[in-house]
């Protein structure tokens, strides 16, 4: 390990990458009174120097070091601040870098021309700092900054529009269930994702301060090198509802079940703003905090950390079958790709979780850390590709959509590149080599709930093949719409994004399939990456009598066949069945409104299994209610009743001290006289 004292040498690259797009944020409003080029280009200027910044630093991978840079920050409780430049953190650096580079660039088109410009670079600057935060600190603390950071453009980025025109909801407006409505506006999604994810934050405040509390320290480097603290905790059952605890921040910030739900609606944002969060920022952000612990606890196997480890595992493998079964039959083509978000993180955690409680570590360890990779690149190319197509037709709903693959040639080929990855399409995609081994560690990990959870993620396959297949069909095939048609009867004809939008997604695209076909070798070398670095920094692969890790060679050497052959069935099987019912058309999708069953299923998927129902009658509709309750019955009966009582009471108690203030001195002493008699008397009774 290099370890740097203060900023210097290749650390300082470490510190600029976040920094940078804090400074660029900081002068936005500066520039943007010099006229909306500069503007722009400043914006774009500070995100690219963040990602060279960043690219300088995988020197550090490729030669296996390692660097710690650290400088005073609070001296009152030895608590310093710094960045850790390890495998792990210099890799997803680089991915969240780049990627949020690309959507810069594509912001400038998709945005050309709207009032609020200042506003929105200030705040994509602002959330790719953050997030860069997240990535790089070297202690809790400094990543509960970012986290908080990210938190707040998420807030913000959502309602951007808080004009909350109509256009810019998101849900079919009229559409409730159980009574509540299913649609929401810019502000109301940036509030509730705004709570939600806060509410996820408590937890994770509580956890930090709970291993502070027993170690008083956040470094992480700190945590792994004395680790009295865990065995302290342990012996007071507190290290699993700690760590429990932080994973509850991680949960809320990546839609998790239960805090799904704040993601379904966040689409209410610009297009290039859903790209972001759902790429390089915000949703993986929690996914990374799983990656930064995980080896962490693991490494305190010793004290049974079991427990917080399937609990990541099953929270994982509950989130991606509940947002891809509800992926199905959602018809507007962001939200699908934002269930398709949460599923997949589901996917990514399952992994995390299934990696603690196996024989091997490294192998579900690089498939979690493998599929967040890929997840980021096809879904940033997708939902810029989404954006392309709302841009051309001014419709968020697929069913206004049909027959774009000929006036969308481009985009059609770049979607479609894209959503071969996340279908998984075998071979080519990195979507199935990174898919394939999740499966892989879960059939590996010589674990019951790897096999329960290998099912689970079976069907999860086969769904998100579908809705993949219905989504590009519904988009780019069949008849144009009734919309579209309109449309170019009123002389607005449908045409490609400009260059400046598509090649940015056209880009990510092509990465899918230049890893795709070197995939089982580069999932190979990430592995033999990720695995030196468990062992260096948390002694994870050596034969420890006191963790039982084992070694850390890749699935023994060689592909598992039968999660090869279950990632081959799972595409055929659900893309199969999309192709043909909305690529081909060999059958009719209305179908299923002729089963009486098959109707009712799809209700209750359309209705978002009525969680959505469920989180406002329990968090909004009855404490109202209550509320309400309590000033019909208390506060104006019982409290306002009281206070004229009160009142009357005071006031005759007045009057009487009034009556008795006679100014007569011959009272006041006999009074006084009548007093000691008194006191005299009780003194002597008693």
């Amino acid at each position: 390990m290099i370890s740097a004292t203060g900023i210097e040498g290749i650390a300082i690259w470490g510190w600029l990458v976040w920094i940078l797009p804090f400074v660029g944020a900081a002068i936005i409003p500066l520039v943007s009174k010099k006229g909306n080029r500069i503007r722009d280009y400043t914006a774009v200027a500070f995100a690219l120097m963040s990602a060279l910044s960043a690219a300088s630093l995988l020197s550090i991978t490729f030669a296996g070091d390692e660097v710690h840079s650290q400088i005073s920050w609070i001296s009152s409780l030895g608590i310093k601040a710094g960045v850790l430049l390890d495998p792990m953190s210099v890799i997803m650096t680089n991915l969240v870098a780049w990627i949020s580079f690309l959507i810069i660039v594509y912001s400038v088109g998709y945005l050309h021309g709207d009032r609020d410009l200042a506003r929105y670079w200030f705040f994509m600057l602002f959330f790719i700092g953050s997030m860069q935060l997240i990535v790089l600190s070297d202690n809790l603390l400094m990543v509960f900054f970012g986290w908080e950071g990210v938190g707040l453009a998420s807030y913000a980025l959502i309602g951007y529009w808080y004009r909350d025109r109509k256009q810019d909801y998101v849900g079919k407006e009229g559409h409730y269930a159980g009574k509540i409505a299913m649609w929401a506006s810019p502000t109301h999604a940036g509030i509730k994702a705004f709570l939600q994810t806060r509410a996820a934050d408590t937890m994770m405040l509580a956890g930090m301060f709970l291993i502070f509390m027993h170690s008083g320290t956040f470094g992480f480097k700190e945590l792994v090198d004395n680790q009295a603290w865990a065995e302290t905790m342990a012996q007071n059952n507190l290290l699993i509802p700690a760590a429990i605890l932080l994973f509850g921040g991680a949960i809320g910030k990546s839609a998790q079940f239960p805090f799904n739900e704040w993601l379904l609606e966040a689409m209410t944002g610009p297009t290039s703003v859903s790209a972001l969060i759902h790429a390089a920022t915000m949703v993986k952000a929690g996914v990374f905090l799983v990656a930064r612990i995980a080896p962490l606890f693991f490494a305190l196997d010793a004290l049974d950390t079991e427990a917080f480890f399937i609990v990541v595992a099953w929270v994982g493998g509950i989130t991606a079958f509940l947002l891809a079964s509800q992926a199905l039959v959602n018809p507007e083509i962001k939200k699908v790709l934002a269930y398709s978000t949460g599923s997949q993180i589901g996917y990514m955690m399952m992994a995390l979780g299934i990696a603690g409680v196996s024989t091997n570590f490294a192998d579900g360890y690089t498939a979690g850390f493998f599929h967040m990779m890929s997840h980021a690149m096809f879904k940033a190319s997708l939902f810029m590709g989404a954006g392309a197509v709302l841009h051309a037709i001014g419709s968020r709903f697929m069913t206004d959509m049909g027959g774009l693959r000929k006036d969308m040639r481009k985009t059609f080929i770049f979607m479609s590149i894209s959503a071969l990855s996340l279908a998984g399409a075998p071979l080519v995609t990195s979507g199935f080599w990174s898919k394939d081994a999740v499966f892989a560690s879960l059939l590996e990990s010589n674990n019951p709930t790897g096999i329960a959870l290998f099912g689970l993620a079976f069907a999860v396959a086969i769904m998100t093949a579908f809705y993949t297949f219905r989504m590009i069909g519904m988009v780019f095939f069949g008849n144009k719409s009734k919309h579209i048609q309109e449309l170019e009867e009123k002389d607005h004809h449908i045409h490609e994004a400009p260059n400046i939008m598509w090649i940015p997604f056209a880009i990510l695209a092509v990465a899918t399939i230049a890893i795709g076909v070197v995939g089982f070798l580069f999932e190979e070398q990430i592995h033999t990456v990720l695995s030196n670095y468990l062992l260096k920094s948390f002694g994870i692969g050596q034969d420890n009598e006191a963790t039982g890790h084992g070694s850390t060679d890749v699935n023994d050497g060689g592909l598992n066949p039968i999660a090869v052959a279950a990632s081959v069935i799972a595409f055929g099987v659900g893309g199969g069945l999309g192709y043909l019912f909305y690529i081909a058309r060999k059958f009719d999708p209305n179908i299923i409104s002729k089963s009486l069953t098959l109707s009712k299923i799809w209700s209750f998927l359309y209705n978002r299994w009525y969680l959505n129902s469920l989180l406002y009658w329990g968090s909004v509709e009855i404490p109202l209610r209550v509320y309400r309750i309590i000033w019909t019955y208390f506060e104006s009966i019982v409290m306002e009743g009281i206070s004229p009582l009160l009142q009357h009471t005071v006031s005759g108690l007045s009057r009487v001290v009034k009556s008795a203030q006679t100014g007569l001195t011959q009272i006041y002493l006999f009074v006084f006289a009548v007093g000691i008699m008194i006191m005299l008397l009780l003194m002597y009774l008693f």
